[in-house]
């Protein structure tokens, strides 16, 4: 009997270390596209600010925090961290922000995508990141059953660099940027909506990050690959509803990249909403040391509530 009651345990033990291994996944199942077999190592470094930084990303992963069944609202957010295209944020931007997420019945998953410059990248450096966007929000519509998620409530949010990435996946959900792998690839990549915190939006000066676009495109881009990813001359009818956060006193990604995006959302009457905060700088994440700032998730959660 406590030969069986040990077995018992340990395939218990096992079958919960299993479930947890199954909360990070690959993205691609066969190749990475544009990407080829190096000795390129991922990075992962603690900051002293106490940030979990991840640099030189080869294996971009989906990380999957899902609420319990009984307070699952069927909505999930896949997020995109921030780190101006040349690292991920990646607890401050990315888990923190999952785990708040499950508090309130929704999904969160973080996306571990790539970074146009690693050397194992060989073509197509600017489409990289959206490459791994597309085939993330495929991949989630295709668990969404496995996982209690609707199909037609899996939106996307993003910070800085990463509000890019989600502002050119919400207006180049179309674009064919990479061939198809499997059945997850034939589902819609359009997000059902987008929350954008602190976004990089335009890549056009003035307001641009030179930062995020240096390292998206390089230092001396074309004026076609400026305006394909600046991502305000890309909104039509059919781009999702937006939620807009942004501090009017942030020096590193101006709030024009907001008030742009709005603009491009109004003139195709898309449904948004901004909020404009007249301190808080860049990177305040969940701002929960800011008074005037900390309740911010709490108007994201009160927006997500009002979408059918």
């Amino acid at each position: 009997m406590k030969i069986y009651r040990k077995a018992t345990l340990l395939f218990a033990i096992m079958s919960l270390g299993m479930s947890a291994q199954d909360t990070i996944m690959p993205l691609w199942p066969k190749m990475v596209p544009n990407q080829m077999e190096s000795n390129e190592k991922e990075v992962v470094d603690r900051r002293e600010d106490g940030i979990t930084w991840v640099t030189n990303v080869q294996k971009p992963t989906l990380e999957v925090y899902l609420p319990s069944r009984k307070n699952a609202t069927g909505q999930a957010v896949l997020i995109f961290p921030g780190g101006g295209y040349g690292g991920l944020a990646y607890d401050w931007e990315g888990t923190d922000i999952a785990k708040a997420l499950t508090l309130k019945g929704v999904a969160g998953i973080v996306v571990k995508y790539r970074l146009p410059w690693s050397k194992s990248i060989t073509e197509g450096k600017n489409v990289v990141p959206l490459q791994d966007a597309q085939r993330a929000i495929r991949l989630v519509r295709s668990k969404a059953a496995a996982w209690g998620i609707a199909p037609e409530k899996i939106g996307i949010m993003g910070f800085s660099a990463g509000g890019h990435l989600a502002s050119s996946l919400g207006t180049h959900y179309r674009d064919k940027v990479y061939e198809r792998q499997d059945e997850a690839d034939d589902l819609s990549a359009r997000p059902d909506f987008m929350a954008l915190i602190y976004p990089v939006i335009t890549l056009g000066h003035p307001s641009t990050h030179t930062g995020s676009r240096a390292s998206l495109l390089g230092e001396n881009p074309t004026q076609e690959e400026v305006d394909y990813l600046s991502n305000e001359k890309h909104v039509d009818g059919e781009t999702p509803p937006t939620f807009l956060l942004h501090a009017m006193d942030d020096k590193a990604v101006p709030v024009e990249n907001s008030i742009l995006f709005l603009g491009a959302l109004r003139e195709h009457q898309v449904p948004a909403t901004m909020h404009v905060y007249p301190t808080g700088g860049h990177g305040f994440s969940l701002a929960l040391n800011d008074e005037r700032l900390k309740n911010w998730m709490g108007l994201l959660y009160d927006w997500l509530a009002t979408l059918d």
